[in-house]
């Protein structure tokens, strides 16, 4: 069709598209040089040679072309929204400069996913993502030999006021689940900013391949949980605690599923509905600002929206919710303040005296090798779903790798019959009960105990510091010479000593009694609560296990003992019960 066909002029300057719609067949795109020759060509026409094209010598001028990629339309001349998205390769202005739609061209990839986060949300229209009809690939006016996926108008001032300075984020944001049926994986986010578009084109440059590392669909990893807000993680096991936005729970999945699912949670496609931080998921881009000051007044309740003069955006964290030094936001629409006030929707008010600009990972969670995490600035994960291998940056922008945390598995287990106990070994397949020795006798009820050498040496620099559980178990004799379970919260240590903290069921005992660390010491229930623990990998630990399901009372069917000696090394291992019927 010629473009003729496909537009009409009224008498009172409207300039309308009549042609077929996107998608359908003999749907017309025009550049905008091609635009105003087409103008200037019915002009000068003697009389307006049809009903719908009413310009002629006797019209004002209808536009004028300052280069060939912006025109603009003068004496009263205008297009609406549906004429601009038939347009390309420039801009348009109209109404003495109040509108004006800005040509844009993108960089990318054939196919690729183009969407548009302007004045605080993700622009509904994408009528850009059209596939053309007899065509497979989405993208209007592309020129896949020269890199172009798509161009398009873009409305960027209404009403005499541009739209967010004519700011605006270029995203794509396709996982596996929103891959088209071209594409055997999802593919990499990429976004890119324009803070402030010019007339004529503005480019987009955009990462548009293959994800081998989103080979599967997350939508049913849902226990992967987030902790929103400033959160204090000791991730190197050093004792000093590093400050994060967020606290990431992968459950049973691996670091890659993780990955995965912060890309679907952050999908770009018009069907998620989810929320990050109190913001659409489809917008949520991270940390973008910190902002340095003083916290005159209210409270912080991160996340929460806050505003300033010139500008909005999310509160993600904050140091102290009542006497906060730094903020950390994502910047929504405007610009970052560095003076003024920032005011939360809960009231509290930040005085600014400085702001950093912060860089923004694609997806939000960093990189992801396939067996290890390259995270993101300030985003945080916990402490013991990290490997030796991952390494993410706190909100000093600083790395930090966790320690090798091992996991022992004991599998096989009968829940509800078996009770497992694991603790250390002589190294002959027997349980070392005397690993350590009491530092000093305890009564009953004790919440903490000290132990002293016994066959290993506790205390700061040895393994015991570094793969000791958390929290657990140790066994303690008593003066009756029977070995009470004591639960313990945590642990601390000393030159040549360990104290164990928070204890629970500890037992009168003596100077010099033996207690030893019982690794797993419970009833199976069939959770790696009662069958597996974890622990920071030191050295080599040898380990005895002894699995016992006696039976009940006039039931011959238990099993007979089982015992082996496993190692504790540095990857994560498991043990197989063998249940021989004790018959």
């Amino acid at each position: 069709m010629a473009i003729a066909d496909d537009f009409a002029v009224a008498a009172n300057g409207n300039i309308t598209y009549t042609g077929a719609a996107h998608g359908a067949a003999g749907a017309g795109y025009y550049s905008v040089i091609e635009f105003h020759r087409w103008l200037a060509d019915i002009a000068d026409d003697a009389v307006a040679a049809t009903a719908d094209d009413l310009v002629d010598i006797t019209s004002s001028t209808p536009s004028d072309r300052k280069t060939d990629n912006y025109i603009v339309l003068v004496n009263g001349y205008n297009i609406d929204q549906t004429a601009s998205e038939h347009l390309f390769d420039g801009s348009i202005e109209q109404s003495n400069g109040d509108e004006i739609y800005d040509g844009l061209v993108v960089i990318a990839g054939e196919g690729m996913d183009l969407q548009i986060i302007q004045n605080g949300a993700q622009v509904t229209n994408d009528f850009w993502n059209t596939i053309p009809n007899g065509e497979t690939e989405k993208g209007l006016n592309r020129d896949v030999a020269n890199g172009i996926s798509h161009r398009f108008l873009l409305q960027v001032r209404t009403g005499g006021a541009d739209i967010d300075g004519r700011r605006f984020v270029g995203t794509t944001r396709v996982d596996f689940s929103t891959k088209p049926a071209s594409k055997t994986v999802g593919q990499t986010y990429s976004e890119f900013k324009v803070n402030g578009s010019a007339r004529g084109n503005n480019v987009l440059a955009l990462n548009y391949s293959d994800d081998l590392n989103d080979d599967a669909s997350a939508a049913g990893f849902s226990t992967i949980t987030n902790t929103e807000g400033y959160r204090l993680i000791d991730v190197d096991a050093s004792g000093a605690d590093e400050a994060y936005y967020s606290e990431w729970n992968r459950d049973i999945y691996s670091i890659n599923q993780l990955y995965q699912r912060t890309k679907y949670l952050s999908r770009g496609d018009s069907g998620n509905a989810g929320t990050l931080y109190g913001i659409d998921a489809k917008i949520f881009r991270g940390i973008t600002n910190q902002l340095d000051g003083t916290q005159s007044s209210g409270t912080f309740a991160a996340p929460e929206s806050v505003s300033w003069t010139g500008g909005t955006g999310q509160l993600f964290a904050a140091d102290d919710n009542g006497s906060a030094t730094k903020l950390w936001i994502q910047i929504l629409t405007g610009a970052a303040p560095t003076t003024g006030n920032v005011t939360a929707a809960g009231g509290a008010v930040f005085a600014v005296s400085g702001n950093t600009e912060r860089p923004v990972s694609t997806p939000f969670i960093g990189v992801s090798t396939g067996s290890a995490l390259i995270g993101a600035y300030g985003l945080g994960v916990e402490a013991l779903d990290l490997g030796p291998n991952d390494t993410v940056f706190d909100l000093d922008n600083n790395p930090f790798s966790a320690p090798n945390n091992v996991t022992l598995t004991i599998a096989g287990s009968t829940s509800g019959e078996d009770r497992i106990l694991v603790g250390p070994s002589t190294g002959s397949t027997a349980l070392d009960n005397g690993q350590f020795l009491l530092n000093a006798g305890i009564t009953s009820g004790a919440t903490s105990v000290t132990v002293k050498v016994g066959t290993e040496t506790p205390g700061t620099g040895t393994n015991s510091a570094t793969d000791t559980p958390n929290s657990g178990t140790i066994r303690i004799e008593d003066n009756n010479g029977v070995y009470q379970r004591v639960t313990y919260t945590g642990y601390t240590v000393a030159a040549g000593t360990m104290t164990f903290t928070g204890c629970s069921g500890a037992p009168t005992a003596a100077l010099d009694n033996n207690v030893f660390v019982s690794y797993i010491d419970a009833l199976s229930d069939g959770t790696s609560g009662t069958t597996a623990y974890t622990a920071t990998y030191a050295a080599d630990r040898t380990l005895f296990v002894r699995v016992r399901d006696g039976g009940t009372a006039g039931d011959t069917q238990g099993i007979k003992t089982f015992e082996t000696e496993t190692t504790f090394g540095n990857s994560s291992s498991s043990v197989t019960v063998i249940r021989t019927p004790d018959v």
